[in-house]
């Protein structure tokens, strides 16, 4: 057996050297990872609110204090066919995981067969069999296993654990993304029924201001014109009331969907009671650690790792395949000489194959496999950029929004005083109903203009959270070959 070994490890190496005819030319990947520090962003977060300690929490919606809030978002994520499919992509994934261990191990198996066919009477076959029916009876068990010299398996099990980690960090990647877009439906919600609240206090105003100017036309202040004017405006007051109960039902059968439950279930979703937060703060260890809290940088980068290694398996297809074989069983002619010790029947031996000529399959294989990793550190690197443009774009809406809100309430009172004006002058003879209906349509125009903005307020508080990863952080260590290591903490 030594001897026997000794002979093929000799072969091995003198294959090694013939398969240089099948060469891979040099080929290697060209992409380089970026380091996330060389990212500038210093400047842009300069004027933000930064604290070491302010990473988001796994259930960061908890920060809005509604408990309805708190209910859909568990029920969403444990009946969301989002979240059944991201589980079932992980399990497949561990599958192949499980597939590509099995080519590092032996195997064993049986194979039994019993046929019945006549020799011919002339021919090769010799006497007695010649003319004759006979049975013929074989029963073994198989032995194979490859020799993994050049870690071709190996390399491929590793890309199938790191493509088994992208697909467990896509789960949380569909997790934020599940929670983020119920919780901002939740917000369209609650901004509806502050419309709808508006709507209500518009038709009580413009039912004042119809009551007020029917006793006008009565004497003989106004014209019937405006009598006519005032009473359109009640009915279209209804009308956007109407319009809002309509968009509060139709987010309401959306948040159901979002759940993987049917319309009726958003039935019972009552009106949002979102508490006031402070705006959140900006981790002082930005940009470093947004590596290890984004699942889709973090699920992008065990995609690299993926493709890395399948350039190892390219790689070692370049070289001969080595592979033990045999077999042990019983064999015979007849069925009364099958379980006698003269059927025995053994073989052992080994096999080698080795790519020589293959019209240039294994260079261009290994070629479509440098791309693929080109791609996806690429790839990768579009990822960082755009999740630190993310959390910069969040902060420069913050800070204007800030802005906006602070001229927005000055133009909110100055516009609700002309309308006090001009409801007392009317009130009094003095004015006129045009003056009214102006100033009337201004503070409306401005009071819808708050709403959206206290929902903005809630919606890029969300944002960044989203941004900064959604309470996301990965155990893992992470390395490149060639490259500083990155860690994921």
């Amino acid at each position: 057996m030594n001897t026997l070994i000794f002979r093929f490890t000799a072969l091995a190496g003198i294959a090694a050297l013939v398969a240089g005819c099948a060469s891979d030319g040099g080929l290697q990947a060209q992409a380089k990872l970026h380091d996330a520090n060389q990212l500038k962003a210093g400047a842009t977060l300069a004027h933000a609110d930064v604290s070491p300690v302010v990473w988001p929490a796994r259930d960061w919606w908890h920060r809005y204090g509604d408990a309805q809030l708190d209910q859909l978002v568990d029920e969403a994520l444990a009946t969301s066919p989002t979240m059944r499919m991201a589980d079932a992509r992980v399990r497949q994934a561990a599958a192949i995981v499980g597939l590509s261990e099995s080519a590092l191990s032996p195997q064993v198996g049986a194979d039994a067969h019993l046929d019945r066919f006549a020799f011919p009477k002339v021919g090769d076959t010799p006497d007695p069999l010649a003319g004759t029916w006979q049975w013929h009876s074989q029963a073994t068990l198989n032995f194979g296993y490859e020799l993994d010299f050049w870690g071709k398996n190996r390399s491929a099990v590793d890309a199938a654990m790191s493509h088994q980690k992208a697909a467990e960090v896509e789960t949380e990647a569909a997790r934020l993304v599940l929670t983020v877009g119920m919780t901002q439906t939740y917000l369209k919600l609650s901004q509806l029924y502050a419309q709808r609240d508006l709507g209500v206090q518009i038709l009580t105003q413009r039912q004042r201001v119809l009551e007020l100017t029917r006793q006008r036309v009565a004497a003989r202040i106004d014209a019937q014109a405006d009598l006519k004017q005032a009473e359109l405006a009640v009915p279209n007051a209804k009308a956007d009331i109407a319009v809002a109960d309509e968009a509060i039902a139709l987010v309401r059968t959306q948040l159901a969907a979002l759940m993987g439950a049917g319309p009726d279930r958003g039935i019972g979703i009552a009106r949002p009671q979102l508490q006031a937060v402070r705006p959140a703060a900006v981790p002082s260890t930005l940009p470093s650690e947004l590596l290890a809290r984004r699942p889709d940088v973090v699920a992008q980068r065990w995609r690299v790792e993926s493709l890395r290694k399948d350039i190892d398996v390219a790689k070692a297809e370049f070289y001969p395949s080595i592979n033990l074989n045999g077999l042990l069983g019983l064999q015979a002619f007849g069925l009364g000489n099958f379980l006698q010790g003269s059927s025995r029947l053994v073989d052992a031996g080994a096999g080698l194959s080795l790519p020589i000529f293959d019209g240039g399959r294994l260079r261009n294989n290994l070629a479509r496999h440098d791309a693929d990793y080109d791609l996806a550190v690429e790839a990768y690197n579009q990822t960082l950029v755009e999740a630190l443009r993310d959390v910069a774009s969040q902060l420069v809406s913050m800070a204007w929004l800030a802005k906006r809100q602070a001229l927005q309430a000055e133009a909110q009172a100055a516009a609700q005083q002309a309308y006090d004006l001009s409801v007392q002058r009317y009130r009094a003879g003095v004015g006129n109903y045009l003056q009214v209906l102006a100033t009337q349509t201004q503070v409306l125009a401005l009071q819808r203009t708050q709403i959206e903005l206290d929902t903005r307020a809630y919606d890029l508080d969300m944002q960044l959270a989203r941004a900064l990863g959604g309470g996301y952080q990965t155990p893992q260590n992470l390395s490149t070959s060639g490259q500083q290591a990155i860690t994921l903490r």
